[in-house]
């Protein structure tokens, strides 16, 4: 039994490890739509930004976001307000144009030249 537990461990450490030290196949995506100044406004409690995010798996971490909703309270964050964000998630792109809702990761990356893996 200790010898099951202990392949389990190793295997499962060295998966881990594999993912981790490689990376996540959409961090330069992530990163080049921050170097770009993309920013995507959203809200924890939206099921689409939950989507979106999920579209970009560990990689969302390099992701300029701004959460939206001060904790504890039902307003905005003042960025949030200044920016005149309205719907969520919001992409905010460099050349000012914005799109709301869901965005497939091509259509990101077709609007901002950032490529995909």
């Amino acid at each position: 039994m200790g010898a099951i537990v202990l392949f389990f461990a190793v295997a499962t450490g060295s998966f881990w490890w594999r993912q981790h030290r490689q990376g996540n196949k959409y961090d330069a995506f992530a990163k080049c739509l921050t170097q770009k100044n993309v920013r995507m406004y959203g809200l924890e409690t939206c099921t689409h930004c939950l989507e979106q995010k999920e579209l970009f798996d560990a990689s969302f971490q390099y992701v300029n976001y701004t959460e939206c909703l001060i904790p504890g309270a039902r307003q905005l964050q003042p960025e949030c307000q200044a920016a005149g964000v309205k719907r969520f998630p919001t992409w905010q792109f460099t050349d000012g144009s914005r799109n709301e809702g869901t965005m497939p990761l091509q259509a990101i990356a077709d609007k901002t030249g950032c490529t995909l893996p």
